[in-house]
């Protein structure tokens, strides 16, 4: 069976990922026939693009990283690099698109399913939503241009969400600005065969609201903990004795320092007016070095391989990273930096 079913639907170019086994995991291979597809149907009479998945748990848990982790360890680290590269470009090509499209994100949304799901124009929620970026638990930063969502979020949220994997419900989720609408799941196959006639209102007609949500609650902690200049600054603060205090440093220590310092620098980067692509490309400064200068082995060894959950990351605490090991690992990258080739 194929990993991915797309097709025209009546006037929606429709993707399915197809991998319900594997939570819909993104192969190398599924970017690339994503990226055909919309380049496919960019100058065609689609009038839309639906981007569901199948089964319960999962529109995407993230990406296939089996195959990174092989070739790493035989010091092979071109395909990795050029995965995320060819990834970073569907990301933008999804964020730029000319038509709308529209996402149902049902169960887990992590990691690279955030870069397929949650950069298009109507991103639906539902009861079971769970979106997260847990990138630093395996050694990378928030990446698929999830970095330029947390910058946008309110206040120092980006921060929390980033450094704490913190898995946002629907209300949270459009909260932060991962979504756009809650549409109870029992309406999806109503909105989908509207979706299919072009009728892109019914998005606005099924629309509903989601159960209370927790961050806007936690905002004067989030604020008060994370409004900080530096990883050993947060770390720091959060010594002090209060259940959210516990809970968010003993989340935080799951990660490596090193990536968690370099989430916090690209935030702090993408302030202000910025982009897409500046968010893609601050993320591939570290991504391209993540193999062979940080701790994205090592992450995976722990997490997917002996899955032993016992990651020995570069630095043993969170006030170890250095501003100046930040600044080697977000450096320009010259001549391998990410380029928008093949962008319209």
């Amino acid at each position: 069976m194929s990993d991915i079913d797309i097709r025209k639907d009546g006037r929606a170019g429709r993707i399915t990922l197809t991998r319900p086994g594997a939570l819909n995991a993104l192969t190398y291979e599924m970017v690339l026939q994503i990226e055909r597809a919309l380049d496919d149907w960019r100058d065609t009479d689609v009038a839309l693009v639906l981007l569901d998945a199948e089964g319960d748990k999962a529109f995407c848990a993230g990406g296939d990283i089996a195959e990174m982790y092989a070739s790493g360890m035989r010091g092979d680290y071109a395909y990795g690099r050029q995965f995320w590269r060819d990834e970073y470009r569907l990301n933008a090509k999804i964020f730029e698109y000319p038509k709308p499209v529209v996402s149902l994100l049902q169960g887990f949304t992590m990691g690279g399913g955030v870069g397929v799901g949650c950069h298009g124009s109507h991103r639906i929620v539902g009861e079971s939503s769970q979106i997260a970026m847990p990138e630093c638990g395996i050694g990378l930063v928030p990446d698929v241009g999830g970095s330029l969502m947390l910058a946008r979020a309110p206040g120092v949220t980006g921060a929390y969400l980033g450094l704490t994997a913190f898995r946002m419900g629907a209300a949270d989720a459009i909260y932060a600005g991962f979504a756009d609408h809650f549409i109870a799941q029992d309406d999806w196959p109503a909105l989908t065969d509207a979706l299919v006639q072009g009728d892109l209102g019914a998005v606005t007609r099924l629309r509903a609201t989601p159960a209370p949500g927790t961050l806007p609650g936690l905002q004067p902690l989030i604020t008060q903990h994370f409004a900080k200049a530096s990883l050993a600054e947060i770390a720091a603060g959060l010594e002090a004795k209060t259940d959210f205090a516990r809970d968010t440093l003993k989340a935080m220590t799951r990660n490596a320092p090193m990536a968690m310092a370099c989430c916090l620098g690209i935030l702090k980067a993408l302030e202000g007016d910025t982009t897409i692509r500046d968010a893609l490309e601050m993320e591939y400064r570290y991504t391209h070095r993540a193999m062979a200068q940080g701790d994205f082995i090592e992450g995976i060894r722990a997490a997917i391989i002996d899955r032993d959950r016992q990651p020995k990351w570069t630095h043993a605490s969170l006030s170890e990273v250095t501003d100046a090991q930040v600044r080697d690992m977000l450096a320009p990258l010259g001549k391998d930096a990410l380029s928008w080739e093949g962008m319209p």
